[in-house]
């Protein structure tokens, strides 16, 4: 088999910044070339993303239809708002190309359910794209943890608060001006907090509730939340989520990006591990991990760092070169997750 073949349906800042330039490597002065993979072209609705495309050398396409009549296209990277990836996920899963959506994966079961059958019954690898359990820092963080270093286990916090919405034009963005497409900070960042302490912790969240934090800043979503839960072993835990929490500078804003495990012999913190970071030395802040055994604190070096995008690229194009179909049932499971927290918090 040569190269797989892959184009990109959604073409803003994340999919042109972290997607193209980092995961397909096509900021060549940082990356080496893929070995199995190459992305060839990408469509978005809005026509000035076209420039953008063409100077990293892509094909623009005019149409999500376009992308799926070109036989040459293997597989697509949805990168779309929440509300078109059902409806883009269908067209291009009856066309056969393999998937990899931006969570989530869907804004109703319902919808994640039909993508997930339509996937199986057309043997399309389906891959969402939970990037942040590629990130060095949080797999050693993993491996601490399941050693048993921190002693027993039985907390852990997870927090992503920031400003977001405080201008008019990221207030008409669709994360905040369209509560439907669950881009408030409980489907925007809260599933990203669920799926890592599930990571963390190698265990599902079985039981989850949550609050809505008081509204400071006027948005069409929730400002923030708190969410609880526990896992399918009694560890509890907790989620802090936030638009609303200016952090005084960028750096602390995303070194805050982090969580705690509270063990009974050691606590291991991280610091902006959280987010679309990978821990190169030319990125906005250092990121750090550090084990705390009430007496000093010991900073946990890390000796080969790994594209957090880039990995989830590669896993599905191994998925597809062995014929080992991703199935997307993780998502559901996430999914399924936020839109229990969400019903908690409107009883709440």
């Amino acid at each position: 088999m040569g190269k797989l073949k892959y184009a990109i349906v959604g073409f803003g800042g994340i999919a042109e910044n972290r997607i193209a330039k980092e995961g397909f490597a096509l900021d060549k002065a940082r990356f080496g070339k893929l070995r199995n993979i190459e992305l060839i072209g990408v469509t978005d609705v809005s026509m000035a993303r076209k420039s953008a495309a063409e100077a990293l050398g892509l094909k623009w396409y005019n149409s999500v239809e376009e992308i799926c009549n070109d036989n040459k296209i293997d597989a697509v990277f949805i990168a779309t708002n929440n509300l078109s990836h059902y409806s883009t996920a269908k067209k291009l899963i009856e066309a056969g190309k393999h998937l990899i959506i931006e969570k989530p994966i869907a804004t109703t079961i319902t919808d994640a359910k039909k993508i997930i059958r339509l996937a199986e019954k057309h043997g399309i690898s389906l891959a969402v794209d939970h990037m942040m359990v590629n990130n060095s820092y949080n797999i050693k963080a993993q491996k601490i943890i399941s050693e048993g270093d921190l002693g027993d286990v039985n907390d852990i916090v997870l927090h992503m608060e920031f400003p977001y919405g405080y201008s008019k034009e990221e207030r008409s963005t669709w994360r905040i001006s369209n509560p439907d497409e669950l881009g408030g900070p409980i489907g925007d960042v809260g599933s990203h907090c669920i799926y890592m302490a599930e990571f963390l912790l190698n265990q599902k969240i079985t039981k989850i509730s949550a609050v809505y934090t008081p509204e400071v800043n006027k948005l069409n979503v929730e400002n923030g939340a708190f969410i609880r839960f526990k896992t399918e072993q009694g560890i509890a835990g907790s989620i802090r989520v936030s638009f609303s929490d200016l952090r005084g500078a960028l750096e602390s804003i995303l070194l805050n990006l982090g969580y705690e495990v509270y063990g009974t012999k050691k606590t291991l913190r991280s610091y902006g591990t959280l987010f679309q970071f990978s821990g190169y030395e030319d990125e906005p802040i250092p990121l750090r991990l550090e084990l705390d055994n009430f007496k000093t604190v010991k900073t946990i070096k890390i000796k080969r760092i790994q594209n957090i995008y880039r990995k989830v690229i590669e896993k599905h194009a191994e998925s597809i070169i062995n014929k080992k179909r991703m199935t997307g049932e993780d998502a559901l499971h996430n999914l399924e997750l936020v839109i229990k927290a969400h019903k908690f918090a409107k009883k709440s």
